[in-house]
């Protein structure tokens, strides 16, 4: 009996079971292309403007993010992570939600990978004084908290 068979019959009345031959199929399905009849994602009208909490300043399409005028130091995983963060409107990112936008697959209920990016991002968030913060909402996943001198 083939694993993905095994899998799919101990999951059975659990719920709903996409099964997917591997990841490309994944993302086919959850994130389909645009119809070739609507306008591109990426038309002036829809270009993405930097996202400010305080002081800091995150530019995605620039991949640029910048504190007080400096520019960051951080990973591509860490700058989407902060994008998200500071997006509005801010809001609790739940794992699930971080995870699928951040690395763009599905999310599998392991949080290590998305715990140890978070940790490499608080650590570097810390270095700035009176920078904003990534809080934990246990449970549920995390929010960025602009501190009352940077917004």
């Amino acid at each position: 009996m083939a694993v993905r068979e095994h899998v799919l019959r101990r999951l059975d009345g659990v719920g709903p079971v996409v099964s997917c031959a591997d990841l490309a199929e994944l993302r086919a399905m959850l994130f389909p292309e645009p119809s070739a009849d609507l306008p591109p994602a990426t038309t002036p009208a829809s270009v993405e403007p930097p996202v400010r909490c305080g002081e800091l300043v995150v530019d995605r399409p620039g991949h640029l993010v910048t504190w007080r005028g400096r520019p960051l130091a951080l990973t591509r995983t860490e700058r989407e992570l902060l994008a998200r963060l500071v997006s509005p409107p801010v809001r609790v990112w739940s794992y699930e939600r971080l995870f699928a936008s951040v690395w763009g697959g599905a999310y599998l209920g392991d949080t290590a990978i998305l715990h140890s990016a978070m940790k490499r991002l608080r650590h570097k968030l810390r270095l700035l004084s009176g920078g904003p913060r990534v809080q934990t909402v246990r449970g549920v996943g995390y929010r960025l908290v602009c501190t009352p001198e940077s917004g």
